[in-house]
């Protein structure tokens, strides 16, 4: 789009939602508008304040401002990274795109491997900070602007900052409850603007449920919110510590009085992993962004083409098992460390048999590192010293198992000192799980499937609201998202409140020892590792040997080196499973 003058060019992928307040604003101070368009009225908020028009947007983007009569290129990705933005820097060239392989495909970027990204992918299973797969290619972080002339970065700053300023409860806790319904029955409805079909991710859990019973609300005019879900069926997922989600599903849209469609799937669904390696544009090992795919790809095929998700819950109000276990650390973080080197020891001893016995193993497996370090390490799927183990000896002298923590102690160094573990561990989450692996994954497969995934949960002014909150009233004892919680009561049946807390997932440990299991003999085999150079094959194939045994558990490391290894089957060899 460009500006009615001539002297600006935007390039916008996303959605504003207070673009009518700041249409308001614009038309008072004299600007005209042809059309409806958010898209128009970001223009002209450029135009008139320049890029500190970024402190003034509520919404999902990335934009990109070209200033023709300075020739400068202002850059500029979200407040939470909701929507994806790579860029290319270097010999005077700079490039950008919403999707990695958009600069591959168009010859940006070398394909070189970042060996750091590759140990991050099978620490974490996704890279956290700017670091891409590919050596020469960058994301750009929530929050985070960039001006560019010359094709070279002159500034790079972040204009938002995650708003931690937890405060004294002032006020009683049902107060502070009907505060956090009311804020999310505001995001929910800032969010349901659209002018083209909507409707709803909808799991039984506590977070698209609370979306769905306000959308219901405030769309009761316009007919039956449709909402969408899935069933995973041959698949033991209680044995891989999932709860089946679809009965609780069932239960809210039959409270709520929407219409819920669902998509069944099998290990079939494993047919279209290169798929899954190919639009995620990095070798992302999750088999959640496959259902992600096929409830976005239903919702399609019934005329939606925006949906909304609760991605953002457990992310500000806590939720996740690892909130629980940090507040445990309260009986032993203070041990001395040679104790708290016992700990660390003696969870290696316990099996892997169980979901169980993996969390309590890997609660402790860390004990002995320095706080921070600690605090990241809940992240990890695979110890550093082993992953780095699996690396060919190239790559192995290139880096250093340390490498791992370096993005998120970065992150970490920028807090206030005061901030507390809580809060900290929430940044983490923010800044790192959720948009590098969660919203990533989520956007990306809704895209795919011509869907725009929308999340009420990250709306700005509930996202501070949150940060307000002392901890205690968000993870209060074993239960998570306390407060969250008691603001819904009055909405959902208190069994789909105080439900157990379970994954997006799949029995993906069952199926790589069934229908995945011809694919990993033949990805892994020591020949095709060996050729492509970037892992170790007897080291893997040790580790393959004690999965099978089942000595450890290290479904999701296996699953995520097939993952990289298809991965450069499309991007190195040029195989694409999807000629786009």
């Amino acid at each position: 789009m460009v500006s009615a003058d001539g002297r600006v060019v935007m390039v916008f992928n996303g959605e504003i939602y207070n673009f009518r307040e700041l249409r308001a604003h614009l038309e008072a101070a004299g600007d005209v508008f042809s059309s409806q368009s958010d898209s128009e009225v970001l223009l002209a908020l450029f135009c008139r304040y320049g890029i500190e028009c970024l402190n003034r947007l509520n919404g999902i983007f990335a934009v990109v401002f070209w200033e023709r009569d300075t020739n400068t290129l202002w850059v500029a990705r979200d407040q939470l990274g909701v929507k994806p933005l790579y860029i290319h820097s270097g010999d005077g060239c700079f490039a950008f795109s919403s999707e990695m392989k958009g600069l591959i495909r168009s010859g940006f970027g070398t394909t070189e491997i970042d060996p750091r990204a590759v140990l991050a992918h099978l620490g974490f299973l996704w890279s956290p900070g700017e670091k891409t797969i590919v050596r020469d290619i960058k994301k750009v972080l929530p929050g985070q602007a960039l001006c560019v002339r010359n094709g070279r970065i002159e500034k790079s700053w972040f204009y938002y900052e995650l708003p931690i300023a937890e405060k004294q409860l002032a006020k009683k806790v049902d107060d502070v409850a009907i505060e956090v319904a009311s804020a999310v029955r505001t995001a929910v409805k800032r969010q349901l603007v659209s002018d083209v079909p909507l409707g709803s991710f909808l799991s039984g859990g506590l977070d698209s449920s609370a979306i769905v019973a306000f959308a219901a609300q405030e769309m009761q005019n316009k007919g039956r919110l449709q909402c969408f879900s899935i069933r995973i069926d041959n698949g033991a997922t209680s044995n891989e510590g999932f709860a089946d989600d679809l009965p609780y599903a069932q239960k809210v849209a039959k409270h709520l009085d929407v219409d819920l469609h669902v998509v069944g799937v099998g290990d079939e669904m494993m047919d279209r992993l290169p798929e899954m390696v190919y639009l995620l544009d990095e070798p992302t090992p999750d088999p959640a962004a496959l259902n992600a795919l096929f409830i976005s790809e239903l919702a399609s095929q019934n005329g939606i083409k925006v949906l909304l998700s609760g991605a953002g819950g457990d992310d500000i109000f806590t939720g996740y098992r690892r909130h629980f276990a940090l507040a445990q650390e309260r009986w032993w973080g203070g041990l001395p460390k040679p104790l708290r080197s016992v700990l660390a020891n003696t969870s290696n001893l316990l099996p892997a048999s169980s979901p169980l016995s993996r969390r309590l193993g890997k609660a402790f497996r860390y004990a002995d590192l320095p706080t921070d370090d600690r605090l990241i390490s809940y992240f990890l799927w695979l110890e550093p010293k082993q992953a780095y183990s699996l690396l060919a000896p190239d790559l192995r002298r290139q880096l250093a198992a340390d490498d791992l923590f370096a993005p998120m102690r970065e992150t970490l160094s920028r807090l206030p000192s005061d901030v507390t573990p809580l809060d900290k561990m929430l940044t983490l989450e923010c800044k790192h799980f959720l948009t590098d692996h969660n919203l990533n994954y989520t956007d990306k497969m809704g895209m795919a499937a011509g869907v725009e995934v929308r999340v009420p949960l990250l709306d700005l002014d509930l996202v501070r609201l949150a940060g307000s909150l002392p901890s205690e009233i968000k993870q209060k004892g074993r239960e998570g998202k306390w407060i969250f919680k008691k603001a819904m009561e009055p909405y959902l049946p208190h069994d789909i409140i105080y439900r157990p807390k379970t994954g997006f997932g799949v029995p993906l440990r069952n199926w790589l020892q069934g229908r995945l299991k011809p694919l990993v003999d033949e990805v892994l085999s020591p020949a095709s590792l060996l050729q492509r150079g970037i892992f170790d094959p007897q080291a893997v194939a040790r580790l393959i040997e004690a999965d099978r045994s089942g000595r450890i558990d290290a479904a999701y490391t296996l699953f995520g080196i097939v993952c990289m290894e298809l991965w450069c089957k499309q991007y190195l060899d040029g195989n694409f499973a999807l000629d786009r």
